[in-house]
């Protein structure tokens, strides 16, 4: 057999090995998402979206988590993504390639790996107690602040490396300062693929329960958070204390919470596909 056929039937292989592990995985999506609908969709109502928590699984709410993540959420994008987005504008347009660059870049790659309890942990020592942030909102979006960021530096540097060259030599040519260039020539075509990163960023830390739980969020809160120092709860809390309950009502409430959970994580990356599809136009 030629290495030209050789190389056309790997080539089938890899193609068919990647096809049967997207099915498989369709496959088992669409089961536990049956599995859910079928348990929670009869506990969804208006009252259950706008009920406060309870001892009692049919009176159960739960808004005061929904409140928490919407404010924890919207906290850690304002300090995730610009601080993100500059580092990477900073490490790809204005840094050197020297060693020091080359073990910054390792570095956020390991941390990028690094499991998330231990971000909870690091949090706990720095944002709880050293800086006296308490359980407040602030302290739980400065944690996965620092989880995500990573993730955002990793894909803007992407972004900003996939500009042409050639854009920046002809701002350059034109007189442009090299701010002028990032600003006005490099950052508007690298931007579609900066949101994109920013997508999986968040749609990691909205799911996300050890490193709340790790700087003392509270598993029950009756009230809905109303500024960056109130205490808070997560859905991803709130789901993984009706699961702990043995009765039978709150795993129906677990399975609401989660299809609640899925409808604000599908909601949200929606409205940043809608906004990177504004910005490619």
């Amino acid at each position: 057999m030629s290495r030209r056929w050789r190389s056309r039937l790997s080539d089938l292989a890899l193609h068919g090995l990647g096809l049967g592990a997207t099915l498989l995985g369709l496959l088992v999506l669409a089961i536990l998402l049956a599995d859910i609908l079928r348990d929670g969709l009869g506990r969804l109502s208006w009252d259950f979206l706008t009920g406060l928590p309870s001892r009692r699984a049919e009176n159960a709410g739960i808004f005061p988590a929904l409140a928490g993540t919407v404010w924890v959420i919207a906290v850690t994008t304002v300090l995730a993504v610009p601080i993100g987005i500059g580092a990477a504008v900073y490490l790809e347009e204005y840094g050197d390639r020297g060693w020091w660059a080359r073990l910054i870049e390792i570095n956020i790659a390991n941390l990028a790996g690094v499991p998330s309890v231990i971000y909870g942990l690091l949090a706990l020592g720095l944002f709880v107690r050293t800086l006296g942030f308490g359980r407040s909102v602030l302290a739980g979006a400065a944690t996965l602040a620092l989880l995500v960021l990573p993730v955002v530096i990793l894909a803007s540097r992407e972004a900003l490396r996939a500009v042409p060259p050639s854009l920046r030599e002809a701002s350059y040519a034109l007189g442009a300062t090299r701010w002028q260039t990032v600003r006005h020539q490099v950052l508007p075509v690298a931007l579609p693929g900066m949101l994109t990163g920013t997508i999986l960023a968040l749609s990691r830390a909205i799911g996300e329960t050890a490193p709340l739980l790790a700087i003392g969020a509270l598993t029950y809160v009756p009230f809905a958070p109303d500024g960056i120092r109130s205490p808070f709860t997560a859905l991803p809390i709130q789901v993984f204390n009706w699961m702990s309950r043995p009765q039978e009502a709150f795993l129906e409430n677990a399975a609401a919470g989660i299809m609640v959970l899925l409808v604000l994580l599908l909601g949200m990356n929606g409205f940043a596909a809608w906004l990177r599809d504004r910005c490619q136009g």
